[in-house]
């Protein structure tokens, strides 16, 4: 594994802790639906990342394809959950427009893990 695979990794492990922290606090603060939904997004996309990151790590798809795909994610993420987790724990966005942009880089980030999928790997 290369440190970005590393890091990766310890990222979504981060994600997938925080979810469970999200979906704890959900269920006993007001605004919980927003939390949950922000704690549904870490838990599902965790994962995820983890998966594309062994893939690349083992040679199975285009490692630099896979690694943006998986950096996309957690880009995502870290915008649409922190808002929406923000705006649920303090009544503050994150910044304008955070969510909708952490969204659309998750859809890319998808895009770019079936366009991996697709690519051969170099062998």
């Amino acid at each position: 594994m290369t440190g970005l695979d590393r890091l990766l990794a310890a990222l979504a492990a981060l994600a997938g802790g925080l979810g469970v922290a999200a979906s704890a606090a959900a269920a006993h603060t007001s605004g919980g639906e927003t939390l949950k939904t922000a704690a549904q997004f870490l838990l599902f996309h965790a994962p995820a990342i983890l998966a594309l990151t062994g893939f690349a790590a083992a040679g199975l798809t285009r490692g630099a394809l896979t690694r943006l795909a998986a950096s996309a994610l957690l880009i995502g993420l870290a915008l649409f959950s922190g808002d929406l987790a923000l705006r649920a724990l303090t009544g503050q966005a994150l910044f304008p427009m955070a969510a909708p942009i952490g969204g659309t880089v998750l859809m890319a980030g998808w895009a770019l893990a079936a366009v991996a999928a697709l690519v051969p790997a170099r062998r």
